[in-house]
């Protein structure tokens, strides 16, 4: 008699006509619904993107931004759309020394970015596409103006700055305060504004005639030469209160955003067990994943299972290792020199495989020449800044618990083989105030530069922060076969990391994969303000056996063991025995997968 398969939290879904998975069940859905409506991977793509700005907000919003990896079922290789905004003209660090600042503030209105979200979407539709603007637009524009159920992490991430919303950001107060307090969680809320926001847009889309693409770009004119800009601009001359606890003015202008559009470039990529995996540059932690895999080509995954200690401790050095590049080398190339194909290749990692031994790594350890001197003054730097007022740069406040997944994620496939994996951030409704008249906040993503000059990621202007945001497509005999990720700043490739290993080296599918014990090191400064480090540290769920932690603890890993089901929200779909597969994770219990 055959054995009852593991128990997961619920079923891998299966069928043939298309599987969405997304970290909210309303924009599954609807994504879901453009595929029945006759819609490809990129409409539905689209659609639940507007969505998971409305029901998301403190994790994403219409001023944020996202990276895409797209690939059409016939195209030889997937391609990135980058919705990564650049930093403002004025951004200098000079600016910024001016003012007395050591790092650039978390929240406010000075680490503003130009908003790639919405520039991001409009090419993936334009160019990828099918649907009319308005058939993808509609369903966030009707749930911001008839209601959604309002998430309890929504109301948790509004309730400790309601007196600070209406004593110094008086427009998010208006936003999302209800009656002048916090809103009931899994009520219906509401967001007019920035319903009448997209019905503006649309409605100068659709003076562009008849023509579907002249409607998209008459939409994104709109949006970075029009009144959203024009918004945006006016709002930021003024000074408000930001995470230094000083009332400071923006830097962000219409002009920054008039000469800002989505670009379109190559995946980064790399082979391992017969698959090519493919990333964004290194403007993103992207190529992390790669190095990871690079450092674990040689390690035999049948000697130890996947919820040993042996496991953990193997992808938690890697991990150390591959970060500390990050730190040192990782920027955007507009700006950085930055040494990709070097860090990838299989001389470099095979000499950086011989520093894993048996014991956990208490140092930063990057390569290269030059690698330890950037790394001593990044380090010198991280934490060195206490937060005043509105909490730190990532979307959770002070007077919170620690809170990990700080974004949205999606992934499509649809009957024809065309797959998408994004992962839109950015524009919390806790990182900066709302925009009066929008009704959005605005990513303040330029808190990922060094004021330090000479570093990969110190501040430049026009240039893109180094973002955490990394969407992952997996191709195999160049056929697109999985496309995964995750919310969690700088967890995200780590989680995800271990979601795909467990799939290509145990056989595990997309559910149990992602339903299987988490992990992650905190091995490095993080990426959001106040940018704290905490060496040799890794946070472990309390799913793994007592035996598997003190193995860890022998090792010399300092744990910090969380809950049973605190650590990940991976999203993922695949190709594979004719049919088509999805599956989201329980964690938040909010995201889901659909599929037919």
């Amino acid at each position: 008699m055959p054995s009852l398969p593991p128990f997961t939290t619920r079923p891998e879904i299966k069928g043939t006509f298309g599987v969405v998975t997304t970290t909210h069940w309303l924009a599954s859905s609807v994504a879901m619904a453009m595929l029945e409506k006759g819609g490809n991977a990129f409409d539905a793509a689209v659609a639940a993107g507007f969505v998971l700005q409305i029901v998301e907000p403190h994790l994403n919003g219409p001023g944020g931004e996202v990276p895409i990896i797209a690939m059409r079922h016939d195209d030889t290789a997937p391609r990135v759309i980058c919705g990564q905004g650049v930093t403002p003209a004025g951004a200098t660090a000079e600016h910024f020394a001016q003012l007395g600042l050591k790092t650039v503030p978390g929240t406010g209105l000075l680490p503003a970015v130009v908003p790639g979200a919405f520039g991001a979407w409009m090419r993936l539709l334009r160019d990828y596409g099918s649907m009319p603007l308005a058939s993808v637009l509609e369903p966030a524009i009707d749930y911001a103006e008839n209601g959604f159920p309002l998430l309890g992490r929504v109301v948790s991430s509004i309730l400790p700055v309601a007196e600070f919303f209406k004593q110094e950001w008086p427009s998010s107060a208006e936003q999302w305060l209800v009656d002048g307090a916090a809103p009931r969680p899994d009520r219906l809320f509401r967001s007019p504004a920035i319903a009448r926001t997209y019905r503006r847009i649309l409605a100068e889309a659709m003076l562009a005639g008849p023509d579907r693409e002249a409607q998209i770009e008459r939409a994104r004119a709109t949006f970075y030469e029009g009144f959203v800009a024009e918004a945006v601009d006016a709002f930021y001359r003024k000074p408000l209160m930001d995470s230094t606890g000083e009332r400071r003015a923006g830097l962000l202008t219409g002009e920054d955003m008039a000469r800002w559009s989505a670009s379109e470039e190559a995946t980064v990529s790399a082979d391992y067990a017969g698959y090519r995996v493919h990333k964004c540059g290194p403007w993103s932690q992207g190529p992390v994943f790669l190095q990871q895999l690079a450092l674990l080509e040689d390690v035999d995954f049948t000697s130890f299972g996947p919820e040993s200690a042996a496991f953990v401790h193997r992808v938690a050095e890697s991990a150390k290792l591959a970060f500390a590049d990050r730190e040192a080398w990782y920027g955007d190339p507009a700006g950085a020199e930055v040494p990709l194909e070097t860090l990838l290749s299989a001389d470099y990692n095979a000499a950086r495989r011989q520093l894993i031994g048996e014991q956990a790594s208490l140092e930063m350890r990057p390569g290269l020449k030059g690698g330890d001197a950037r790394i001593a003054a990044i380090m010198a730097l991280a934490g060195s800044e206490p937060t005043i007022g509105p909490g730190g740069g990532e979307p959770t406040f002070a007077p919170l618990p620690e809170v990990e997944g700080d974004t949205v994620h999606l992934d499509i496939v649809d009957r024809f083989g065309n797959m998408v994996s994004a992962t839109p951030s950015g524009g919390w409704l806790q990182s900066s105030p709302s925009v009066p008249g929008l009704g959005f906040s605005i990513s303040t993503r330029a808190q990922m530069t060094w004021l330090t000059p000479g570093l990969a990621s110190s501040l430049r202007p026009g240039v893109r922060p180094r973002t955490t945001l990394t969407p992952t497509l997996v191709t195999r005999d160049g056929k697109p076969c999985m496309a995964l990720g995750s919310p969690g700043g700088d967890q995200q490739d780590q989680w995800s990391l271990t979601t795909f290993l467990r799939i290509v080296h145990y056989g595990y599918d997309l559910q149990r994969a992602i339903d299987a014990p988490q992990f992650q090191v905190r091995h490095f400064p993080a990426s959001f303000h106040p940018r704290e480090c905490v060496l040799g540290r890794v946070l472990i769920e309390n799913r793994f056996s007592p035996a598997v932690l003190a193995a860890l603890r022998d090792k010399g890993h300092d744990l910090a063991i969380q809950d049973e089901w605190a650590l990940g929200r991976v999203c993922a779909v695949a190709v594979r025995d004719g049919m088509l597969h999805a599956g989201a994770s329980a964690r938040h219990m909010q995201g889901y997968a659909v599929g037919r």
